[in-house]
């Protein structure tokens, strides 16, 4: 893979790109936030490692910048900050995985390479058509009707679970562990938050909902 770095502590920085080189990986590094975001949007990552804490540039911001352009790039987000409530705040600002300092180098790579993993439906299916909804995981696109609806990361990845699972009923706790990977219950609406900007935008000019709330148990895509 083609590793894109921001990270502004230098022994950090080499650490990394010491460690990613050894097990094959090309890497690029930047020790500023508006170097990073211009970067990030300006060549083809596989993924990037973003420090929260940039000068010029933090990494929330920039991750709210590179999102909102619709790069859907796999983001890691390395914090100092630990608490519960700022992991959730990365990870609403379109964060894949979080990791806190200091961290393992093991756990950094397992953790790149279970976002490598996760792209690989894209592979093995690349299409997916559910009612007038159509999802190409390649080009990551998503159309309703013939007319394109633009997403953001997590909104997609929302889309995508309840069209692999448009039989069934999927309920929150399931979304929250496949698309967040959270194994506990946050205190937050961040399912409720980002199916009401998925609706929003699915809906746009047309009478029916997108997606059905089943009362008590969960959400389901519509089929018709």
């Amino acid at each position: 893979m083609h590793i894109l770095i921001i990270e502004d502590d230098g022994e950090t920085r080499e650490f990394l790109s010491r460690g990613l080189k050894e097990v094959g990986h090309a890497v690029t590094l930047v020790e500023e936030g508006r170097e990073g975001l211009f970067q990030a949007t300006d060549s083809n990552y596989d993924a990037i490692i973003v420090d929260r804490m940039l000068p010029g540039l933090d990494g929330l911001s920039l991750l709210k910048m590179l999102r909102a352009t619709g790069d859907l790039t796999p983001v890691l987000m390395l914090t100092a900050i630990g608490r519960i409530a700022d992991r959730v705040e990365g990870l609403e600002a379109g964060a894949d995985d979080y990791l806190v300092k200091p961290f393992a180098f093991s756990e950094l790579l397992a953790r790149l390479n279970a976002l490598g993993r996760r792209q690989a439906p894209q592979v093995e299916q690349s299409r997916l058509t559910v009612g007038d909804i159509d999802i190409d995981f390649h080009r990551r696109t998503v159309h309703r009707g013939g007319k394109k609806v633009i997403l953001q990361p997590r909104e997609f990845s929302l889309l995508a679970e309840l069209m692999r699972n448009s039989h069934r009923v999927v309920t929150r706790t399931m979304l929250l562990e496949r698309v967040w990977d959270f194994d506990f219950e946050p205190k937050t609406n961040i399912v409720e938050t980002h199916l009401s900007r998925l609706r929003s935008k699915l809906n746009a000019g047309f009478d029916v909902d997108a997606i059905e709330t089943v009362r008590g148990a969960g959400y389901m895509i519509r089929s018709n």
